[in-house]
């Protein structure tokens, strides 16, 4: 078992040494804190307790698309002060709008119509 499973309190066994988890990265042994290394293989000594399972992260579709409306307005805004030549510009414009249908399209939305490009 990883030390990162394990819940404070628990006890283990570590290079032949019995040691209560102390914090995230440390534990107790005879009174003495030591860091416990990320790979270390661990045997727990009490009994099994169920783990907390990581649920996998949720996002808010409209959370997401606002944000992402943003970085794309926030972008063009920058794209059109830059000084270039305005074919220059209305290409990059172009490029940008075609990244933005493309990441749509990838987390399987409809274009939404936006007036910045």
């Amino acid at each position: 078992m990883k030390f990162q499973m394990l819940a404070i309190g628990a006890r283990f066994e570590f290079e032949a040494k019995e040691y209560v988890k102390t914090g995230p990265l440390t534990a107790s042994s005879d009174g003495v804190q030591r860091m416990i290394p990320r790979f270390a293989v661990l045997k727990p000594l009490d009994a099994p307790v169920e783990l907390a399972r990581k649920t996998p992260r949720k996002l808010d579709e409209a959370a997401v698309l606002a944000a992402f409306e943003t970085f794309f307005a926030e972008s063009t805004r920058v794209l059109q002060t830059l000084p270039s030549e305005p074919d220059q510009a209305r290409t990059r414009l172009a490029e940008l709008a075609a990244a933005r249908e493309r990441f749509l399209d990838q987390i399987a939305l409809p274009a939404l119509p936006n007036e910045n490009y």
